[in-house]
């Protein structure tokens, strides 16, 4: 197991939020091999001893892996806000200690999510520098034009900023309504929703269908399973279309230019 700083070991280990964490760590509480450790320090919780308040931590992390098919109606966090009383996606889930939430969604969405107690893992797969990829399949109202399709793949304006690069298939469409597939690496709130709602063609539904080529399958809603190997790999792994969603943000950043 690679090194990881310290406070991410103690959070995968329950022992709190990373802040807390951080904060037990500046009061000199946390010790590695003995030593007493400055916030940042790193270690592999497999050979070194971490030692929280003289209680050793970390030995027995596993990493842990799960993926959820979310229904609509429940909240994507650990933890509801005060006065709301919907469901969360962790309610799901019989597995003991802290898990991040991979792949966050609208209550009002479905599908893929993954929760897992690897911090390094959940941050490489949500934070947009990193490209990895999500893909949804989502209907929306009206038939949408080549135009807009295109429109919507180059990026739009959103919040001052412009949206980036997608890969963006027409699978069915009729007058009354569209169903697109949907290939993303950024993904900023209500986003979707957002750019179909502006370009004229409100969404009637969206269901994530993968992360990177990890499928949701047949999996029944508000059902969950432990990933195995081949599974981790393939969710680790971005969809073919990440090398289009490039190539359309190298061309848009060349017509910038000009």
């Amino acid at each position: 197991m690679p090194s990881q700083r310290v406070h991410k070991i103690m959070a995968q280990a329950d022992i709190g939020s990373r802040r807390k964490c951080e904060e037990i760590i500046r009061q000199g509480r946390v010790r590695v091999n003995g030593k007493v450790i400055r916030l940042g320090t790193k270690a592999d919780p497999s050979k070194d001893v971490i030692q929280v308040d003289g209680e050793r931590i970390g030995d027995s992390f596993e990493p842990l892996y799960i993926v959820v098919n979310k229904p609509k109606g429940v909240l994507s966090t650990n933890r509801a806000e005060k006065n709301d009383d919907r469901p969360t996606i962790r309610e799901l889930v019989d597995v003991p200690g802290h898990l991040f939430t991979i792949g966050r969604l609208d209550a009002d969405s479905e599908g893929l999510m993954v929760l897992t107690n690897d911090g390094e893992v959940a941050n490489r797969i949500s934070h947009p520098r990193y490209d990895h990829t999500k893909t949804y399949k989502v209907t929306v109202k009206g038939k949408v034009s080549r135009e807009s399709a295109e429109a919507w793949e180059s990026g739009i304006w959103l919040d001052d900023s412009r949206t980036a690069a997608c890969s963006l298939t027409i699978l069915q469409s009729t007058k009354r309504s569209t169903v697109l597939r949907l290939v993303m690496i950024e993904g900023r709130k209500r986003q979707i929703k957002r750019v179909a709602a502006s370009l004229g063609h409100p969404v009637l539904r969206l269901v994530r269908t993968h992360i990177g080529q990890l499928g949701l399958g047949t999996l029944r809603k508000g059902a969950w399973y432990q990933l195995d190997e081949d599974e981790i790999s393939a969710m680790l792994t971005p969809a073919q279309e990440l090398s289009a969603i490039r190539r359309l943000r190298r061309e848009r950043k060349r017509k910038s230019r000009r």
